[in-house]
């Protein structure tokens, strides 16, 4: 069993910053890729940012040149900090992992319960 537990999180006014931050913990993990979805209400979730195993990150258009996602593979720990905040990125956030269970090699995705991120303009 693996859990995500998120940190950082609420309200900013537009131009502002915020870290979030997402631990994954568990027992015979490798984690894959870790990064952050958001969603409106009633609506699909969207990817933000990821970084994969290697090292590579992929970034949604809408926060290049804003937002940086990082990893402490120490602490299976991944940091999205989100700088010149605008109010149409007032979302739930919500950390993703995509890990293998390694005495079984399977793999599973796992979600974090989400934390708010509001810009005010």
């Amino acid at each position: 069993q693996v859990q995500l537990v998120e940190s950082g999180g609420g309200l900013v006014p537009a131009g502002g910053s915020l870290n979030l931050s997402c631990a994954a913990s568990g027992s015979d993990l490798s984690i894959n890729a870790m990064g952050w979805h958001r969603q409106a209400p009633g609506k699909q979730r969207d990817l933000v940012a990821l970084v994969i195993q290697s090292g590579r990150t992929v970034y949604a258009e809408s926060v290049k040149g804003r937002f940086t996602i990082s990893r402490d593979n120490a602490t299976n720990t991944v940091y999205l900090q989100m700088n010149s905040l605008k109010p149409e990125d007032t979302f739930v956030y919500l950390c993703y992992a995509n890990v293998r269970l390694v005495s079984t090699s399977r793999v599973y995705d796992y979600w974090g319960q989400g934390t708010q991120v509001t810009v005010s303009s």
